[in-house]
């Protein structure tokens, strides 16, 4: 029985089934819903009416029913929220849901998270030692050490030094010896429909080392890098396993970045050899990927650094052989070379701090961060988070739509679910190929249980109704997540109500490349949710707010996200630049890693990410630095200056708005806002293309030269009110000719 102590503060509540309610509970109105169940409901507390009011609403208009009933012990099914109100707003998990799940309860989670923050040595060590194989153990009385204050001697972070392992290892063998060598590790879905592979994990580990022997026999070894860039097919997570099988770091590089972002990162981390793909094909799209390839390491031959092998797997439905550019000598074919070498491969124990992968994510200093991930922290980490988060169990069928270019698809396509032993699904194309209703076309192929995207996807899916996803049945949806972005209220409604039918609970993640995995996050089963909240930290993450001078706020506040003390899975440093990675995370606040993002926490406690307050835009759940932009931008001849902002965009998150001021003597035309396009394009990807391209005369800026992006921001979003204190603007007459520029 709900009590009126146990409603958190809420004027409403979403109830999923057999929910009973107390007699505090006065005001039910139900309203019918022709799409998913008969009724839905909304519930208010008027605590002051002596009457149980029920109210039935149909195309939103009221008639009372049994107005005169007296208040009563009910029991309602299947019941629904009408529309959402944000934090007042409560979504409770079902009995059914929370009794199977690891954590059942608001108290299990309370009492785990209380011995993961007061006893974090043996809360890790237990974990690391009882799931995972190590063929040496750390000191379990302390398994980890770090420095986050500055002023205390160089920022340093370690856990379980001294261990011995290897994830590779963890991923495959460990799960054949466990039994599961026949079960499907992975399921790929082409493009095309109709294009599809499965792998089991004994497939999986002859495929694996056979790649990480060849890479041997090329002169790859233990602390080596190799780069790999290659579309969503199973040979790029089979590369990555290959690369950590034999102590190897792998970048891998979203193969939506041209030719000069790829340099960029060649140049920067120096492989060994090169793992690509000779094309892509996304929705209607051919990518020429190995043409990109060709020009990038032509790039980096001439700023110096040259690679003697580059891998090419033949995406036969993309492009065949002939058509393909090559490099006698340099090249070689996957399906050449690959099936000669043994399907046995000695696995190269490594000690749990040798780094892992790198992973470059956008700065807002323009020059993109080589975040570097080691090896035993992060494979404890995102192995945890992702056992919890979903609540996975054996049996789940796990879909993420995310690419392994990114965190998310090294955290929770590759590592996380293999290192639980989950069967994976991949798919090549975009969500919306050849029709909406791709997605939950897979889901229903295969069964998904646990379907884990970002909210531009929802929203882009959004738009097309819901016919497109009641077409498919989705009855083996249990648990849904959403990362990337703060999710808005309106996709979370969608995604929980359309998608999921208003029964499977919504883990919506917060969290970064840096930070490894999931860092605040519901359990599901275990918390209450609010549409739009992070809800609260994972296990041992001590997440802070604070204000402009660094002091933690306590309670219901709004300020700056930060994470106190260190967690397994935390960034060690930014390849060769740990100067950068100290200024970066760990100056702005002493003692804290600072997020760059903004939080508020409500009066219940829930965590409400805000977004970036620093100038890195999130678009389509793509990280892109403005200054990234704005380099392109003025590298163009007839660009004299560009400042590049964010804008709120229903699909995208954020859209990108770039003013332009011209070369004198320049004139303004649409085949020059195309050749800028085109700039942009060529030098970081098509991903990062303005929506917008306004020609300014002026730029505001300050007397010491500044541009005042701030004020851009609130022309563009038409929030002219709050510009607040132009005092410092040169020259004040720039905002009427902005204003005029940007509304007429």
């Amino acid at each position: 029985m709900l009590s009126n102590s146990m409603i958190w503060s809420s004027r409403t509540l979403l109830f999923y089934k057999n929910v009973p309610l107390d007699n505090n509970m006065n005001s039910i109105f139900l309203f019918e819903n022709s799409l998913a169940k008969p009724f839905k409901a909304r519930l208010h507390l008027k605590v002051h009416k002596p009457r149980l009011e029920i109210v039935l609403c149909e195309s939103k208009r009221e008639k009372k029913l049994n107005h005169n009933q007296e208040k009563a012990d009910i029991t309602i099914d299947n019941i629904d929220v009408e529309e959402f109100l944000g934090e007042d707003e409560i979504v409770f998990p079902s009995q059914e849901f929370s009794q199977q799940a690891h954590i059942p309860t608001t108290q299990k989670y309370l009492d785990m998270y209380k011995k993961s923050i007061e006893e974090p040595s043996e809360f890790w060590s237990e974990i690391a030692s009882s799931e995972f194989y190590w063929t040496k153990e750390w000191n379990h009385h302390q398994p980890s050490s770090h420095n986050l204050h500055i002023s205390q001697g160089n920022i340093n972070i370690e856990w379980f030094k001294g261990g011995i392992t290897n994830i590779c290892y963890n991923c495959i063998d460990r799960n054949i010896e466990a039994g599961l060598g026949d079960k499907i590790a992975m399921h790929w879905e082409g493009n095309e429909p109709g294009f599809d592979a499965s792998l089991t994990y004994t497939h999986l580990l002859h495929q694996v080392s056979q790649v990480a022997n060849f890479l041997k026999d090329i002169g790859v070894k233990k602390g080596d890098t190799v780069v790999i860039y290659m579309p969503m097919i199973m040979e790029l997570p089979i590369a990555m396993l290959a690369c950590a099988r034999i102590g190897v770091v792998h970048s891998v590089v979203f193969a939506g970045f041209s030719c000069e972002s790829l340099a960029q990162r060649i140049n920067d981390c120096k492989p060994k050899a090169m793992v690509t793909c000779n094309a892509a094909k996304r929705g209607s799209k051919i990518i020429p990927l190995k043409d990109i390839v060709d020009a990038a390491l032509i790039q980096s031959a001439k700023d110096g650094h040259s690679i003697e092998s580059c891998l090419v797997y033949e995406n036969k439905s993309a492009l065949d052989k002939e058509s393909t550019p090559w490099n006698e000598g340099r090249d070689l074919w996957w399906q050449d070379v690959i099936p000669k070498y043994s399907k046995s491969c000695d696995v190269e124990w490594v000690d749990a701090e040798d780094p892992l992968f790198l992973l470059y994510t956008s700065g807002s200093v323009g020059k993109p961060k080589g975040v570097v991930h080691t090896t035993g922290g992060y494979m404890v980490f995102v192995g945890t988070t992702f056992k919890y988060v979903f609540d996975y169990k054996p049996s789940d069928i796990y879909w993420s739509t995310a690419d392994c270019g990114w965190a998310a698809g090294h955290g929770y396509v590759t590592y996380g679910p293999m290192l639980n032993g989950a069967t994976v699904v991949i798919y090549e194309g975009v969500p919306n190929y050849p029709n909406s209703g791709r997605c939950w076309e897979i889901v229903d192929k295969y069964n998904v249980s646990i379907f884990f995207t970002a909210p531009t996807l929802l929203r882009s899916l959004m738009r097309d109704g819901e016919k497109h996803v009641k077409r498919y049945s989705r009855k083996s949806l249990r648990v849904l997540g959403s990362a990337g972005e703060p999710i808005n209220p309106a996709a979370w409604r969608w995604f929980y109500e359309v998608v999921g039918d208003s029964r499977c609970p919504i883990s919506d993640t917060w969290w970064q490349t840096e930070t490894g995995a999931a860092m605040i996050t519901p359990i599901p089963g275990a918390w209450p949710l609010k549409p739009g909240s992070a809800t609260f930290p994972f296990f041992g993450v001590q997440a802070v707010i604070v204000d402009e001078e660094g002091n933690e706020i306590e309670g219901e506040g709004k300020g700056y996200l930060c994470i106190k003390g260190s967690w397994p899975g935390a960034l060690r440093t930014l390849y060769r630049d740990h100067d950068r990675y100290e200024t970066t995370y760990f100056k702005p606040f002493p003692g804290y890693y600072f997020t760059g993002d903004g939080c508020t926490r409500d009066k219940d406690g829930y965590f409400w990410i805000t977004g970036r307050v620093d100038d890195v835009l999130n678009v389509s759940g793509h990280r892109i630095g403005t200054t990234e932009v704005e380099s392109a931008l003025v590298s163009h001849s007839h660009c004299a200056e560009a400042a590049v902002i964010g804008i709120d965009h229903e699909v995208k998150g954020q859209s990108i708005w770039a003013f332009v001021t011209l070369v004198k003597g320049v004139p303004q035309s649409e085949e020059l806002r195309e050749s800028l396009i085109q700039t942009i394009r060529t030098q970081i990807g098509a991903f990062a293309t303005p929506d917008k391209i306004h020609w300014a005369n002026e730029l505001p800026k300050t007397r010491s030269g500044k541009i005042m992006r701030r004020v851009l921001r609130k022309i563009a979003s038409k929030q002219l009110d709050e510009i607040g204190d132009t005092s410092t603007l040169a020259d004040p007459a720039v905002l009427d000719q902005l204003i005029a520029l940007v509304h007429s």
